[in-house]
């Protein structure tokens, strides 16, 4: 069979069929373990033993390091590959490639100053179809789950491009999830909130063993933020996993030097945080947060001489310019300025308490008048906890992404009615294009008004395609 389009989109199509995905599917799509990956690995030749790996789990957050620290590393002159998830508008996002030319390779502005050129690239559609092609009976023998097949599609790829260090992200929780197949050269577990508890577990300490699963032998690890409910979890991680190794002779103090809480911290460049978090083209509050994790691991990389030394100034700059060096989306993004439409994929408690308080301040501050917030959520999270953190005197207009995981809108709203019985500017609008085209008719009356879009990946995605084809 030749590729063409139409053919990769009949075979993305079976695919998300064939193989549905945790995003499309939820919790059905979800199958714990390893064995199949590290069989389809082995027939694969291991090809993430091709390059260095930055293994990245967490809550909330996973996505922002990832790529502060792909465009880090790729400051460095390394050819970085990044797997992330879940995509956005396009399903090749989750795998791209990204570098930045130095020495030769700059441009040049007309006054004669050197500026990097950062490129990254998405998996081509050919490249998918014909993997796909060569291992599709393979994948069916093994049954594998859509975030398998893109896992060691994403391994191989990376491999096949000749990168020198992948940042990995891991699709949900750590020690049954499908990157956990790799021996990374640092671990990273950004945060641990209540989150997928049907899977997971119910209790933060019972998150944090499954978080703390990508945790290896003689492998640093970099928590970002710290809590006396789950530290003796990561603690005991460490210890246990680090016993046996001769070079440690039951050393406890060397053992646990394996192990940083970022927040305990004070990594180099932390003291110029205002001025950092500041420029960032990333610029949601919560990325505070992130950015101290991102730079104690850049600590740590530097420590172990895992990557080249870099000046404060590139790595500031590769901060700055995180979201444009590797095309990061949907992370506090303004899709339009008139009026201010803001999108973040913040899906639950523990990140959108964040986002709300976000919005709270700017209205407090004057820097908007009033706040219209477009919000659809999946049925399977704790919606309740979600809509009692929701700040007050705002209009909400509920709707419903496409897709079977979907919370109808009209059972998002009574149940919002019901826990802020107050609440006057409450609209219901199960289609996502027109639940933006409402909050635009809303801010068209206001002085200074502030959109913000979220809830779920999804509403973020059909709002976004709806607003880029209206800017077309």
């Amino acid at each position: 069979m030749i590729f063409s389009e139409a053919a990769y989109e009949e075979m993305l199509g079976k695919l998300f069929v064939r193989f549905p995905s945790f995003q499309k599917t939820g919790a059905g799509a979800y199958k714990p373990g390893i064995a199949n990956m590290e069989f389809a690995d082995q027939l694969m030749g291991h090809p993430h033993r091709n390059y260095d790996i930055i293994h990245v789990a967490g809550t909330n957050g996973k996505g922002s390091v990832s790529n502060m620290l792909a465009s880090v590393l790729a400051s460095c002159g390394q050819r970085v590959g990044l797997y992330t998830s879940p995509h956005i508008l396009d399903f090749r996002e989750r795998m791209r490639v990204v570098e930045i030319a130095t020495g030769d390779a700059l441009a040049m502005t007309c006054e004669g100053d050197a500026i990097a050129m950062t490129t990254y690239r998405l998996v081509s559609k050919e490249y998918v179809w014909k993997f796909m092609e060569q291992w599709r009976e393979t994948f069916d023998h093994l049954d594998l789950s859509f975030f398998e097949i893109t896992t060691i599609m994403a391994l191989q790829w990376f491999a096949d491009e000749n990168v020198d260090v992948v940042v990995l992200e891991t699709g949900l929780g750590g020690r049954l999830d499908s990157t956990n197949i790799v021996n990374p050269v640092l671990s990273i577990i950004t945060n641990i909130g209540l989150d997928h508890c049907d899977l997971l577990g119910d209790t933060l300490p019972e998150i944090a063993f499954e978080k703390a699963g990508i945790i290896k032998p003689k492998v640093p690890v970099v928590v970002g933020e710290s809590d006396p409910e789950i530290d003796p979890v990561f603690e005991r991680k460490v210890l246990y996993t680090n016993l046996p190794e001769p070079q440690f002779m039951g050393n406890r103090p060397a053992i646990m030097s394996l192990l940083t809480f970022a927040d305990k911290t004070e990594p180099p460049m932390w003291e110029h945080r205002e001025e950092l978090l500041a420029a960032m083209d990333l610029q949601g509050s919560y990325q505070r947060r992130n950015l101290r994790t991102v730079l104690s691991a850049i600590q740590v990389l530097q420590e172990t001489e895992a990557v080249a030394s870099l000046s404060s100034r590139d790595i500031c700059d590769a901060i700055i310019h995180a979201a444009r060096n590797t095309g990061f989306r949907g992370r506090w993004e303004i899709l339009s300025e008139s009026p201010l439409t803001i999108a973040d994929i913040g899906h639950n408690a523990h990140g959108l308490r964040h986002n709300f308080g976000q919005l709270a301040r700017m209205k407090e501050s004057g820097e908007v008048s009033d706040i219209i917030m477009v919000y659809g959520s999946v049925a399977d999270k704790d919606v309740d906890a979600v809509l009692s953190l929701m700040p007050k005197d705002v209009a909400v207009v509920f709707t419903q992404a496409q897709g079977k995981r979907a919370l109808p809108a009209e059972e998002a709203r009574d149940r919002y009615l019901a826990l802020h019985n107050e609440a006057s500017d409450v609209y219901c609008e199960p289609d996502v294009t027109r639940a933006v085209s409402l909050a635009m008719e809303l801010a068209s009356n206001k002085k200074a008004p502030a959109i913000y879009v979220g809830g779920s990946t999804y509403v973020v995605s059909e709002a976004m395609a709806f607003l880029n084809g209206s800017d077309k």
